[in-house]
């Protein structure tokens, strides 16, 4: 059976429903419309008299059929992508789309300054950062590269850093620590104020880590305030409302400042800080490969 013109569109709008088991995720990843999307999907099961995906009012999933299309698709179109890397490897001036996702801190401190001057050097380049806490894949969604802390990254992933190493940091105003003192360890946190981080990703609240000569320690702590906004918890802190446990890249320029003083710094050891992750076939790329050379973390 030759293929058509109209049958690519059709195998890809297909492998996206198939592979996100939703016509409005498969839409949004697209970036169209679910009915644009189910008039592709029946227009490729009428000309193959086949039905490929099992549709109910909550669910949708591949057929037996589906599934053999899928295994056959995704590898096929991997190696178009692949190939069409290679090609554009050999436009020498970075240029096209670098779609990269990322957590709210590391997009704004680590990626912005770097982009900016990336895309004023490079007018053909254009950067998206999609900020995300899930870990997403993605290959599965579209992307060129995350960044996330390297002990988060996948290990058939290649993992470049972009920052230094970084440690949890429990901290106080001044004015708390004089009218409440200062815990020596983790037990003593019972005792005092802590501000509780809500987590973005499942909602549950932030257990303080701690570590020591071997020893790891988990504290489920207690205060009058709760947030999933880093910044309304260091400016609870800040304001004497009780202490806060967040990443060394949050805090440092308040430490320095005065404005905050840390305190249990023997039971917070140093953890991989933020890596670039990604694909290896993206390496090809003049604008990746500027991006990666621009981001690299440099002692």
């Amino acid at each position: 059976m030759p293929l058509r013109r109209d049958d690519m569109s059709d195998l890809i709008a297909f492998l996206a429903v198939a592979e996100e088991r939703s016509f409005t995720r498969a839409a949004a990843r697209l970036g169209t419309s679910q009915s644009a999307l189910s008039h592709l999907v029946r227009r490729l099961e009428e000309r193959l008299d086949l039905r490929l995906l099992a549709r109910t009012t909550r669910h949708v999933a591949p057929t037996e059929a589906g599934v053999q299309l899928m295994a056959t698709l995704r590898p096929a179109l991997d190696g178009i992508e692949e190939r069409l890397s290679d090609l554009a490897s050999l436009r020498s001036d970075p240029s096209g789309t670098l779609r990269i996702n990322a957590p709210q801190w590391a997009a704004q401190h680590i990626l912005m300054p770097t982009v900016t001057r990336l895309m004023a050097t490079h007018p053909n380049l254009n950067i998206e950062i999609e900020v995300d806490h899930r870990m997403v894949d993605i290959v599965r969604d579209g992307f060129d590269a995350g960044v996330r802390l390297g002990e988060e990254v996948e290990n058939d992933m290649i993992a470049l850093r972009i920052g230094p190493d970084i440690q949890m940091m429990v901290v106080g105003s001044p004015a708390y620590f004089a009218a409440h003192g200062v815990p020596k360890t983790p037990h003593d946190l019972t005792d005092h104020q802590c501000n509780n981080l809500r987590m973005p990703t499942m909602g549950g609240l932030y257990a303080w880590e701690f570590e020591k000569g071997g020893h790891a320690l988990n504290v489920r702590v207690k205060g009058q305030f709760t947030s999933n906004d880093p910044q309304a918890l260091i400016k609870a802190a800040v304001d004497g409302v009780g202490l806060t446990c967040l990443p060394s890249d949050h805090l440092d320029h308040l430490i320095k400042g005065g404005e905050l003083v840390r305190c249990l710094a023997d039971w917070c050891p140093p953890f991989p800080g933020y890596h670039l992750y990604y694909p290896s076939r993206r390496q090809a790329l003049p604008a990746f490969r500027a991006l990666t050379e621009a981001l690299r973390y440099r002692p």
